[in-house]
Order: structure tokens, then sequence, then C-alpha cells
């Protein structure tokens, strides 16, 4: 007798559904297991044994064949446990093969017949939609994830036990056990994120510069000294982008299920990601890696923020390994047995001081000659540095702002520059209707010759600071997305040389470093 249990095979961040055959019959009494599977795949037949005879379960003294279809699709992970253990108690006729249902199976067994959560149970659900399965059978400490997606039933299992025991009710009963949907509200992002702008007095260029970046969702870099509050003001910087959506959630919420970071407690990121990895992490922490490639921190900042503080002491490696995501908004990592794709929809902010002692320009304290200021700076390569659209200096705050911090009148709070931020969003999501863009930062040469017409003034303008500057293309049309987010702060439908000169100033500081 052969029965067949649906799966999942994590590849990247999505799921193919795979079937979990067993096959009894007459013959040497052994469990054989093929296709094409890992050597945690193949262990599996000792914990499904174990499980089994703890959970007071015995197996026929017969020839069990697992065979795991298609073949040519590598399995990898614990996930298989579970369904290979249904699998062989329905082939030897201990639970009726149609009260299995239309199911998805995915767990981890324990030798005592216990079930572990395991990764990837978000995307298999999502797949599971997809192919018609309306029921997912999970861990308990997985349930909620599972039933975050919309179009399944999912029914949590803390041991062996009590599957067998659900699956030999009849299905009618079955759905008696299903998570009920929508297991935590959703919540308004501004209410789960506590750093606020308004503990921050002056600065007031970083916060200009920072809201920019937050309604265009610009790549940016802060130059200042230590203790000039750069890192603090990246912090708060995910409290003035837009709320993550509910569709967002789960497009970030698949790529933290496949890395197993999604918490039991919390069936989806319900906050926009804020990734800031440690200098010395290497190109592999950064892209993801291993023999099957699991998300890297750059994809985890998907839909979010990557800061990279003391960003010039990251190897070069590293660093440049940033320059195709931050181009096309996805990471492709190739592999001799499969390509994966990886999202990569991040705003990257940096960090850096302006020089070795971190004191330039202040010829008081700085004793570093004018060459080390300027292989300091060289560390960032020109590539990389083409594709930052903000770069803001972060002076030192004098002692009157230091003293009387309340006497700052221009401070705004986190939720006021949100609101800004928001309107200019608005108008951008009204401009780009049906172009498939989100946001200023995304557009391409068709869309700025579309969307940025240049008056004769403008264009003036912008033809000599091409020159001057000695731009590139691509700088060029990173002014011009820039001078357009500025007009949208502004609420302006033109863009005007004001907002261009604006946009041009946050160019030109990386020359006083570089040159």
């Amino acid at each position: 007798m052969v029965t067949k249990i649906a799966a999942g095979a994590i590849c990247g961040v999505d799921c193919r559904i795979v079937s979990v055959e067993a096959d009894v019959s007459n013959g040497l009494p052994q469990i054989e297991m093929v296709g094409k599977l890992s050597s945690e795949v193949r262990e599996a037949e000792k914990r499904v044994r174990s499980a089994l005879k703890n959970s007071g379960i015995s197996l026929p003294p017969k020839h069990i064949t697992i065979n795991i279809a298609p073949a040519d699709i590598s399995k990898t992970g614990t996930a298989y446990d579970l369904p290979i253990a249904v699998a062989m108690l329905s082939a030897s006729g201990m639970i009726p093969e149609e009260y299995t249902g239309n199911a998805l199976i995915v767990g981890e067994l324990g030798l005592d017949g216990g079930i572990r959560g395991v990764r990837g149970v978000l995307p298999m659900a999502m797949e599971a939609v997809r192919t018609g399965i309306t029921k997912c059978m999970v861990p308990a400490e997985n349930v909620s994830e599972a039933a975050a997606c919309e179009g399944i039933k999912a029914v949590g299992f803390k041991d062996l036990t009590e599957v067998c025991e659900y699956l030999l009710l009849p299905p009618g009963r079955q759905d008696e056990m299903i998570t009920p949907k929508e297991s935590l509200p959703w919540k308004d992002e501004s209410e789960l994120i506590k750093e606020d702008f308004a503990d921050i007095k002056g600065m007031a260029q970083i916060k200009r510069a920072m809201k920019i970046a937050a309604a265009g969702f610009h790549n940016m870099l802060m130059i200042g000294p230590p203790g000039a509050g750069k890192t603090m003001a990246a912090r708060r910087l995910p409290g003035i982008l837009p709320p993550i959506t509910k569709e967002e959630s789960l497009e970030v919420s698949r790529i933290y299920s496949v890395a197993g970071l999604l918490s039991g407690e919390s069936d989806l990121v319900r906050t926009r990601p804020f990734i800031a990895p440690h200098h010395t992490s290497t190109m592999q922490a950064l892209a993801g890696g291993g023999r099957i490639p699991v998300p890297g921190l750059i994809s985890r900042a998907h839909k979010g923020v990557l800061f990279l503080d003391e960003v010039v002491h990251f190897s070069s490696a590293s660093l440049e390994v940033l320059r195709q995501p931050m181009e096309d908004r996805k990471l492709m990592i190739a592999r001799s047995n499969a390509n994966f794709v990886f999202p990569a929809e991040f705003m990257l902010v940096a960090a850096m001081n302006p020089c070795p002692c971190g004191n330039y320009p202040d010829p008081a304290k700085c004793s570093c000659s004018v060459e080390q200021v300027r292989r300091y700076a060289g560390k960032l390569s020109g590539p990389l540095l083409d594709r930052i659209d903000i770069c803001v200096e972060a002076g030192r705050m004098n002692a009157e702002e230091v003293m009387n911090p309340g006497k700052d009148a221009d401070t705004e709070s986190s939720e006021m520059m949100r609101n800004d931020v928001m309107r200019a969003r608005a108008m951008q999501e009204k401009r780009f209707k049906g172009c498939g863009i989100s946001f200023n930062a995304q557009m391409g040469v068709r869309e700025i010759e579309e969307f940025i017409p240049l008056g004769a003034e403008e264009k003036k303008f912008m033809e000599t600071s091409y020159v001057r500057m000695n731009l590139s293309p691509r700088s060029f049309h990173r002014i011009l997305k820039v001078a357009r987010t500025i007009a949208d702060l502004e609420e302006s439908g033109k863009v005007e040389k004001k907002h261009l000169m604006e946009a041009v100033c946050y160019r030109g500081i990386e020359e006083r470093y570089r040159r």
C-alpha cells in the first residue's frame, strides 16, 4: 500500500510542495529512504523509529520504502520527520488515508515523540495555499506563523500522540481544532517604536536629511566626529518611515521564517527591520551563504534600514557586496545545483568619522595629515558612493546646545516628521500609480524624464553642476530624485531650482574629505 503526504521543501526564501510517499511490503524489516536527501533528512529514520516506539506505537515487521518526490530537488532540514512518520502509519493501515485529508504536514520529531519547531513554515503555508492545500499541520510553536497566512487552516501539535489522536478523528471533528485566524491584533507600527527624534536636540541638518531620506527611501551617509549623535539619529529612523503594511509584513516575515528568526510569540514581523551589523561582519554574513544559502543581513533588512556604523572599518569585500543589491533591490547567489534570489529592498544608512582621529577639520584637535584624511575616506569606493543619494555632515554640538537642550524650539518629534513623510509618500503613490514604483528612489531614467521635467533655469543649473562637480550620470540622476523628494515634502508639483540646490549640497560633502 502506498500513501502520499504533502510536505514543503525550502528553496531560498520560496517553497516547493513535495510528496512524502511511503510503501509497506513484505521483505527484510527495514526503512529505506530515497529522493536526493541530505544527511539530516536521512537521519530522520532513527528519529522517527524512536519517536514511534516512545509514543507507544509499534510498526509491523515489514519493508518500508520512503520516497520524497520529486527526486531532482534537494531536501534539507528536519521538517520531514513528521510527514515521514504519518506516511508510514498511514501506509501501515494505522491511520485511514482519507483522514489525512488535503493537508500539509511539517515538523521535527524528538526521540521521546515531542514535536519541535522548524524553519520556513510561513513560506510553506503560502505555497500550500497557492497549490490548493487547505490545511496545515505544524509544531505548536509554529502554529501562529502558519495561521497568519490567509486561505489555510492551521493546527499545532506538541507530540506525536496528539497527531495520531487528531488523525483518527473524522474530518469534521478535526476542523474543531483549527487555530483561529489573526491570533494577534495588527497594531500601528508607531505603537511599537519607542525611540523618538524629540529626544535629540539640535542636529537640525541631520534631521532634515533623514526626513528627506525617509520620504524617498534614499541611501544616506553621515560624516561627523565621535559622539556627535550619528548612531542615535539612525536608530530613530524607522520611527519616521511609513508603517509596514500587512503585505510587506508577510514578505519580510517569509525571510525571517526561513532564517529561523520568527519568535514563537509573534506570527509576523510587525515593524520595519533595522539591521545594524558589526564592522567585523563578513561578506557571507551580509549576503547569506552556506551550501544551501540562507538569507543574510542584507535580506533581513528588506523593507527597512541597513545601518553600517563605522562603515570604513568594514572589509572591502563586505562593502562591495552591497553594490548589486543597492541597484537591483535583490541579491542573487549562484550554486552548482541552483540559483537563489533573495529580496534586498533596503535603505542603506552609513556613518563614519571624518578622519582616523575623528576630529577633522578642527585644527586644535585633529593631528591627521591631508593624505591620511584622503586615504581614510577613500576606503569607500567611488562606485559605492555613487549609489548613496544623501551625504550629510554631523557637526559637534556647542556648549549652549548641550547645557540648555530644552531651548531648541525647532525640535520635531518622530510623529511630526512621520506626518511630513506620509504626505510626501502619498504624492509619490499618486504619481507612480500603475508604474510598479512605490517611491522616488526606485525611479529609472525613463521615469526621471517623465516625472522630473526641468525648466530652462533648472536645466542650466544642473548643467553647470554636472561639469563643476564632475558628476557621473548615476549621481546626476540621484540628485534629480532627491530634488523630487524635497519638492514632495514641500507639496510642490514642480522641481524648482531651490530643490535642486539643496539636493546638490547633499552630494558635495564627500568631496571635502576625498580630494
